[in-house]
């Protein structure tokens, strides 16, 4: 079963290596989509992929990488295109 969220995460989580490490997770779960940085500070996220890899990955979006300090997940579904791969922008 495929799934597609979007994601906005918020803390500190811009520049220390959140979507850089959001990607790895993806690659890992075979993901596709992407994580962006948003003016406001916060690093928006799309995943498209199997329903356990998308729930897996929200899992991991709600900790971070080792730097950042999450201290919000926000989730809606998403309805938009999704390319292949996971890019970072």
């Amino acid at each position: 079963m495929s799934e597609c969220r979007r994601f906005r995460i918020e803390g500190r989580v811009q520049g220390v290596w959140f979507r850089e490490s959001t990607r790895q997770q993806a690659d890992f779960h075979g993901i596709n989509g992407h994580a962006i940085n948003c003016p406001d500070g916060s690093v928006e996220v799309i995943a498209c992929g199997e329903l356990h890899a998308v729930q897996a990955l929200r899992d991991w979006l709600k900790k971070g990488p080792p730097m950042a300090e999450v201290t919000s997940v926000r989730e809606w579904p998403y309805e938009g295109a999704c390319a292949d791969g996971f890019k970072t922008g």
